[in-house]
C-alpha cells in the first residue's frame, strides 16, 4: 500500500517524491548475501540520506536490521525512540557536551582521539558502569580517528586507557572505495590488519557501501552500508546489484512555443538555435533540484530524455520537448529521477555524486511511501 506523509489534500500536486521502501529492504538482504557472514548495520545518517529515517528505519527494522549508524547526537535520541533494543553508534563520538545524553539514551559512541577514550572512560568511572564504545583508527583520510602516533600510545597503553569501556568495534573508513583498482584501499586494509594486531581482539569494520563490493577481505565482522541501501550504485558503471528506491516527477505546468533566436530563463543562459517547444515544471533549487544541472541536465517525458534549458530557478525548470514525438500537455508529468534516467544518472550530469541529490531533496515535494510488503 502507499501511504502520503504530511496529510495535505490538495487538488494540484506540483512534485512527488516516490520511496520504494520494498527496495530498501532487499538492498539490505543483498547487502547481508554479499557480506555474510558479516552483521549489516543499516547506515541512517542525515535524514536516512534524504530519504526519510521513520519509515526507512521500520523497514530495515522489519528486515531485521538491529545495528544503525547515525552521525550526529540528536539523530542517535531519534532513531533510539524508534527501535528501542538496536545497537546505535554515533559518529561524532562523545565530546563533553555529549556525554550525558549518549548515557541516557544507550548510544555507543565512535571514539576518535585519545581524549575522547579519556572523557568516555572518566564517564564510565563517574556512572560506575562498563559503557560500550567503537573506536575509529585513521588508515588514511586524514579526518576523524586515532592518528598513528595515538594508535602506538593506546597500544602501549590499552589496560589504563581503556579502563571501563568495553570496545565492541574498531573501525576505520575507506577513502576511495568507490574506485575498486585504487591503491589506496589495499593500503588502508593493510594498515588496518596492522593496527588490530596492535590492539586487543574485537569485533572490526572496515567497509561501507562500495567496500562491501570490493570482496571478502574488506569485509571483517561488520560492514556499514548507506548509499547502496537507498539504491545507488556506490562504485558507478552500468551495473548494480541494488535495486532503485526512488523516484521524482514533477507536473508540467505550461507547454508554449519559442522561436529561434529567443532567451530561456534568468541570465538568458540559454539561446534557441531553433524554433522550439519548452515545457515549464513546478520543480527548483528549493526543492533540493541543484543548479549545477542548469543547462547541462535532463529530465523524461514519455520515456525520452530532454536537455534542461536555462537556469533552474527557485521553483521552477524548463526544457526542451520538440523532439518529443507525442502531444504533450500542461499536467503531464515529467520525470527527474526513475525509469528513464538513475539517481547515478542525475548525479553524474550536475558532476556530483548521488549522496549530494539525496541529501539534497527538500520537504517540499509530496512525499509517497509503497510499504515494505515482505
Amino acid at each position: 500500500m502507499d501511504r502520503v506523509d504530511d496529510g495535505i489534500v490538495s487538488d494540484f500536486e506540483a512534485a512527488r517524491l516516490s520511496v520504494r521502501l520494498s527496495a530498501v529492504a532487499e538492498n539490505f538482504r543483498t547487502a547481508q548475501r554479499l557480506a555474510s557472514p558479516a552483521v549489516v548495520a543499516g547506515v541512517v545518517k542525515a535524514d536516512a540520506y534524504g530519504i526519510g529515517l521513520t519509515p526507512v528505519v521500520k523497514t530495515l527494522a522489519r528486515a531485521g536490521c538491529d545495528t544503525f549508524f547515525v552521525a550526529r547526537l540528536s539523530e542517535g535520541v531519534a532513531l533510539r525512540k524508534l527501535v528501542p533494543e538496536a545497537q546505535i553508534f554515533v559518529l561524532d563520538g562523545a565530546q563533553p557536551d555529549m556525554v550525558p545524553a549518549l548515557i541516557c539514551h544507550r548510544l555507543t559512541p565512535v571514539l576518535n582521539s585519545l581524549a575522547e577514550i579519556a572523557a568516555w572512560s572518566a564517564a564510565a568511572a563517574a556512572t560506575h558502569q562498563t559503557l560500550d564504545a567503537a573506536v575509529h583508527l585513521d588508515t588514511g583520510m586524514n579526518r576523524l580517528g586515532l592518528s598513528a602516533g595515538e594508535l602506538s600510545i593506546l597500544a602501549g597503553e590499552h589496560a589504563r586507557r581503556l579502563s571501563g569501556l568495553r570496545v565492541v568495534l574498531w573501525m576505520s573508513h575507506l577513502a576511495c572505495a568507490d574506485e575498486p583498482e585504487h591503491k589506496m584501499n589495499r593500503l588502508q586494509l593493510d594498515r588496518f590488519k596492522t593496527a588490530l594486531a596492535m590492539l586487543p581482539e574485537g569485533p572490526a569494520s572496515l567497509s561501507a557501501s562500495g567496500g562491501i563490493l570490493l570482496g571478502k577481505d574488506y569485509h571483517f565482522d561488520m560492514v556499514r552500508p548507506g548509499l547502496c541501501l537507498y539504491g545507488a550504485n556506490p562504485q558507478g558503471g552500468p551495473a548494480s546489484p541494488f535495486q532503485p528506491v526512488v523516484s521524482l516527477s514533477a507536473t508540467i505546468m505550461q507547454v508554449r512555443q519559442a522561436e529561434k533566436g529567443e532567451t530561456v530563463g534568468y541570465s538568458a543562459s540559454h539561446r534557441l538555435t531553433r524554433n522550439s517547444i519548452l515545457g515549464t515544471a513546478a520543480l527548483g533549487y528549493a526543492d533540493g533540484i541543484l543548479r549545477a544541472l542548469s543547462n547541462v541536465g535532463f529530465v523524461a517525458v514519455q520515456g525520452k530524455r530532454v536537455p534542461i534549458l536555462g537556469r533552474i530557478s527557485m521553483d521552477l525548470l524548463t526544457f526542451d520537448l520538440t523532439d518529443v514525438e507525442g502531444p504533450v500537455h500542461a499536467g503531464d508529468q515529467v520525470e527527474l529521477i526513475g525509469p528513464t534516467q538513475s539517481l547515478d544518472d542525475v548525479a553524474s550530469a550536475a558532476h556530483t555524486i548521488p549522496y549530494e541529490i539525496l541529501t539534497s531533496l527538500s520537504r517540499r515535494a509530496r512525499r509517497t511511501y509503497e510499504e515494505d510488503a515482505s
